[in-house]
């Protein structure tokens, strides 16, 4: 199996084309309205993958450089805070941002709620596509 078949970046160029299939059958089977919410809810959660891929992969960094023994727990415990930090603000600032789409009707609900799920297609279609290959390829 290829390393780029599970690569994150992969993930989220598929995310935006997932994305894109999503708004465009939403705008042909409901509206322009649906759509825009299905739209706006795919932003907030392709930028949030992204965010915290980016997050992750500094936090790993922490992890893995090597300074010296001695100011290495220190430096783990730092970066450790940094990204819960991080996490946690990146929660609210999606949490605020939701409140305020839905307390002002600026997006349907529940296209909301399918663009937002646009990382779990992602996530469920790429772990679907492994599998397939997996057990299909004689590796068993």
């Amino acid at each position: 199996m290829a390393d780029d078949e599970m690569s994150l970046q992969k993930m989220q160029v598929m995310s935006w084309v997932y994305l894109a299939v999503m708004v465009l059958g939403a705008w042909i089977l409901h509206s322009s309205f649906f759509a825009w919410s299905v739209f706006v809810g795919g932003i907030i959660s392709i930028l949030s993958f992204w965010v915290s891929h980016t997050d992750v992969m500094h936090f790993i960094e922490t992890l893995t450089s090597h300074p010296g023994p001695e100011g290495e727990k220190a430096r783990v415990k730092k970066g450790k805070a940094g990204y819960l930090i991080k996490f946690w603000v990146r929660i609210v600032i999606i949490g605020i941002v939701l409140l305020v789409l839905i307390k002002y009707r600026k997006v349907n609900i529940f296209g909301l709620i399918l663009g937002l799920s646009t990382v779990v297609f992602t996530i469920t279609f790429t772990a679907v596509n492994v599998a397939r290959r997996y057990f299909f390829s004689g590796r068993r």
